[in-house]
């Protein structure tokens, strides 16, 4: 089991960071974002979590990629995890999902569109994972604290919330930093999404865009007003990543980003 309370309480140089490709694309591609990072993070004393979707359920266009296969995609899950040995994290989309899901994952995510799924999140809750649950885009802050709530009331205290920005208009979103403090206000850990938050999804084109020139923007920011973690999708190649690819970190850009952040949280520490 994930120490939640080793990841709110880190050496003042530290956070901690969910990172990794959007969707598990092959084995091969997994292992080498996957050893690329654990090579980053131990060099910088940073925790990390694997984070790979299985599936992607919410896609804007029928043909768009959705997964190699459910089972095994969370092999590839497992097998990075006991190969490494380093916790992972997979988005659920139904409740049916959750039980299957925990198995090979140690971390259970709840989409933010799905955030106020209540038997979803009481699915999640059950399993005894840690359940970490995305913003919902169209909430405040504040509200979160249901989520949290529904979750702990199952019986489950190991809770992450994750921030990933505000709908702003059509096809916009923007981050309230304010959110950050008030979801800490809750006692559970808060990590900023600093790729998804960057999306400008509901293009005509049905392809979701991105502007991944102001990642390290949205990440400096959250270590500035106190976040926990970090969420980062990244990948070699994101041109051609099969999901998400338009506002992923390039990995080779991975390195120096966290260096930089590590000066920021010594600082305000």
């Amino acid at each position: 089991m994930i120490n939640l309370q080793k990841l709110k309480n880190q050496d003042k140089n530290n956070f901690f960071l969910m990172a990794g490709p959007c969707a598990i694309e092959s084995e091969e591609m997994a292992f080498k974002i996957a050893e690329k990072i654990i090579t980053i993070t131990d060099k910088l004393g940073i925790p990390f979590i694997f984070k790979g979707s299985y599936r992607k359920a919410n896609r804007s266009k029928g043909g768009s990629f959705t997964g190699i296969g459910d089972e095994k995609a969370l092999k590839i899950l497992e097998k990075i995890g006991n190969t490494f040995n380093v916790p992972t994290v997979t988005d659920i989309h139904e409740s049916l999902e959750a039980e299957m899901a925990a198995t090979y994952v140690d971390v259970l995510q709840i989409p933010a569109f799905l955030c106020r799924q209540t038997d979803l999140l009481i699915a999640a809750a059950k399993t005894n994972k840690v359940v970490n649950v995305k913003k919902g885009q169209f909430l405040s802050a504040a509200s979160m604290k249901f989520a949290v709530e529904k979750i702990q009331e199952a019986g489950n205290l190991n809770v992450l919330l994750t921030d990933r920005g505000n709908t702003f208009g059509y096809q916009d979103l923007i981050v309230d930093y304010r959110g950050i403090p008030e979801m800490k206000s809750f006692g559970v850990p808060v990590i900023m999404d600093c790729t998804h938050s960057l999306q400008q999804p509901n293009q005509s084109s049905g392809v979701t865009g991105g502007k991944p020139e102001l990642i390290e923007t949205i990440a400096k920011a959250a270590i500035a007003v106190g976040a926990d973690g970090l969420f980062i999708e990244t990948h070699p190649d994101p041109a051609n990543a099969k999901s998400d690819g338009a506002n992923m970190l390039h990995l080779d850009n991975l390195e120096h980003l966290l260096t930089k952040l590590i000066r920021i949280r010594a600082a305000i520490v």
